[in-house]
């Protein structure tokens, strides 16, 4: 029997398991020649490009009822140490007991987490980068109600006027505006560089500004946060805020488990691959969805985001499991990007390229963002639905939102 380990429980790991089993079924072995394992501290996929919207805790879907049906072996552990040379991966289940596992082949798709700044007050910031930190914040919005009301009670900053950064500042404005009960409410984004939206480029600006116009996010750009208390804000240009709602939603690093693979890494932290994922100059070690630097169209790197993992994960499934059968492996091709960005009651701008050419706008795009965010969810309980859906090649143009 060979070992296909896969670390990591997001859309670049459940892909690839699927992927995994659809290749080994695909070519008539039995399924005792290849078994798939997946590593994962928690129970369910958590549905990240969602964690903005209220009620995060939604946004999750049970792991088990996507990899049980297919027949993916599933443990629930941390994984503590990768050693590349005895081809083991080492973990700490939830009791605390150590263990060891072996692998013939690996994939290393264990995502990325936010980068948290160390300013004076930084524990006091909320983020929506995993479903504890997103909860927490739908926790405390919902508790504003209850206290007596001061100066920055109903005042909310968003850091960072990225993607993640414009989605939850305009939705911010409908969640605040629910719980302050017909008081006013105040969302301040907040962005260091001299523009909204710095990474994505001049085609959609101009919508994104009207959006957070029509939804009265106010916009301070070239300013960032030196401290924070429970109660105030304090910007590099000296200015004081009462507030006592702060979401930071700063880069992103890929996780720190990289680290212990001997390759090549960007700038981010995310592990260099060849055309089929394998990770540069590693033997048997492959990498996926925010954990790679895999090459996009016109030389283009991808983006961490789930419209590049879901189709990486596809095609890492079916590469290590054809690597063990002696099957040509199959070059990443990832879809034409485009990007469906939500803009609260405002809408959501549709974009395509790299140029991020504006598509549609207003409520069309809102239509589509919705059905993209239901989309994203992967298929459960059925193995022959998930099965068809982990074919790697691409029916039709995918849209996803980010």
């Amino acid at each position: 029997m060979d070992d296909v380990l896969i670390v990591g429980g997001g859309f670049a790991g459940i892909w690839a398991a699927a992927g995994a089993v659809r290749t080994r079924r695909a070519a008539g072995v039995a399924d005792e020649r290849i078994r798939v394992t997946l590593i994962n501290s928690a129970d369910d996929m958590v549905i990240r490009p969602r964690l903005y919207e209220s009620d995060p805790q939604q946004m999750r879907v049970p792991l088990d009822r996507f990899l049980g049906p297919i027949g993916v072996r599933r443990i629930a552990a941390t994984v503590t140490h990768i050693d590349t040379a005895a081809q083991t991966v080492s973990t700490v289940e939830r009791d605390g007991s150590p263990c060891e596992l072996p692998y013939d082949r690996l994939v290393l798709a264990a995502g990325s987490k936010i980068v948290r700044p160390t300013f004076d007050g930084a524990e006091n910031l909320f983020d929506v980068d995993t479903m504890p930190s997103a909860a927490a914040l739908h926790s405390h919005l919902q508790r504003l109600r209850h206290r007596a009301a001061d100066a920055g009670t109903w005042t909310a900053l968003v850091v960072g006027a990225g993607f993640t950064g414009i989605e939850l500042a305009t939705e911010l404005t409908e969640r605040l505006a629910t719980v302050a009960q017909g008081r006013p409410v105040r969302v301040v984004l907040l962005e260091r560089a001299a523009m909204v939206g710095p990474e994505l480029g001049e085609g959609p600006r101009p919508e994104i500004l009207r959006a957070l116009d029509e939804t009265g996010v106010e916009v301070m750009v070239g300013t960032s946060v030196t401290s924070l208390t429970p109660s105030t804000l304090t910007l590099s240009d000296g200015i004081v805020i009462d507030t006592r709602t702060v979401v930071w939603t700063g880069g992103m690093r890929a996780s720190q488990l990289t680290e212990q693979v001997p390759g090549e890494r960007d700038a981010i932290g995310r592990l260099r691959v060849d055309e089929f994922l394998r990770v540069s100059g590693v033997r048997h070690v492959f990498a996926a969805g925010d954990t790679a630097a895999a090459g996009a169209e016109a030389g283009r790197i991808v983006m961490q985001s789930c419209q590049h993992a879901i189709p990486q994960g596809k095609f890492v499934g079916v590469n290590v499991a054809s690597d063990l059968l002696g099957l040509p492996l199959v070059p990443f091709v990832p879809n034409p990007y485009v990007t469906c960005l939500d803009l609260g009651p405002a809408g959501a701008v549709l974009t395509t390229g790299w140029e991020r050419s504006v598509a549609q706008t207003g409520s069309d795009a809102k239509a589509l963002k919705r059905l993209i965010n239901t989309k994203i969810s992967p298929p459960l309980d059925d193995a022959d639905t998930i099965l068809r859906e982990a074919d790697h090649r691409p029916t039709r143009q995918s849209t996803t939102s980010r």
